[in-house]
């Protein structure tokens, strides 16, 4: 029986595994070559099984670490099989795999980020985030990054580590959001007919959502106006936050003018003061 000890330098490790005969290689490769297939079999079988496109990228992370851990136990099984003890083997691969982790723990990092954001899942693909002053659609997760489709049309690759350890805010998750649109009436305006007017404007909107009504406050004394704060909900989409937001202020500058209600411009009084005559 082959076997290793832990003094043994990879040199003489290569000798002893040079000394097999041809049926011990034939008979090792089969078996890893089994669990390459078993593994990418495994993997096929899971996503057809859950198939759910929100857990696409939980469902790709989990078939590929469980597909690793088929691969890795069929190179133990084969190298046993063929009278290699693997104990000292693995000790050795430890030792590799701990220099290895210093050397790219950025990807280790990322990695980790990636098993984590699977298990606590704060956004799907196709949802809207923002994240790291970034904002967008998230079009995919990767064990390294996760892909954003920005407003501006461009893609940004966030590594996860950064999407894990910032602040996400997820605007669609809610399927809802809300709107302010802030709007200065006159000073000698009656303010009660003027929020009535304003309110049914906003409601008037096909777009803003029934299921919250629309709210209407006296927010702010300004200098040359009153200021009402007009809040509304819609679908959470930023293109149809920015259509139902035009709509809406659109229609509350017309209902205001109908109203026979003022929308003042910034004013400023100025006093001069007499210059002293000779």
């Amino acid at each position: 029986m082959l076997t290793l000890t832990q003094g043994e330098d990879l040199s003489s490790v290569t000798d002893e595994l040079s000394g097999l005969s041809l049926s011990d290689w034939v008979w090792a490769g089969s078996i890893i070559l089994a669990s390459f297939l078993i593994a990418f079999i495994f993997r096929k079988l899971l996503a057809r099984a859950w198939s759910d496109p929100d857990s696409s990228y939980a469902t790709h992370v989990i078939a590929r670490l469980i597909s690793y851990v088929i691969v890795v136990f069929g190179l133990v099984y084969a190298l046993g099989q063929i009278g290699v003890s693997v104990g000292p083997l693995l000790g050795a691969l430890g030792v590799v795999g701990l220099a290895l982790a210093f050397a790219f723990q950025d990807i280790l990092e990322n990695f980790i980020a990636g098993i984590l954001m699977v298990l606590r899942r704060p956004f799907t693909i196709g949802d809207q985030i923002t994240t790291n002053d970034y904002s967008g659609t998230v079009e995919d997760v990767t064990l390294r990054s996760m892909a954003m489709r920005t407003y501006a049309g461009e893609r940004v690759y966030v590594p996860n580590a950064m999407v894990w350890k910032n602040p996400i805010v997820n605007h669609t998750e809610l399927g809802q959001r809300r709107t302010t649109i802030e709007v200065g009436v006159a000073y000698d305006t009656d303010l009660d007919e003027a929020a009535a007017v304003l309110r049914s404007a906003a409601s008037s909107i096909d777009d803003v959502s029934r299921d919250h009504p629309v709210e209407v406050f006296v927010h702010n004394f300004g200098a040359s106006s009153i200021d009402f704060a007009v809040r509304f909900w819609h679908e959470p989409q930023k293109s149809v936050e920015w259509a139902t937001r035009d709509r809406v202020a659109r229609a509350l500058k017309n209902a205001l003018d109908e109203a026979g209600i003022e929308i003042p411009f910034p004013q400023r009084v100025v006093h001069m003061k007499d210059s002293a005559t000779s």
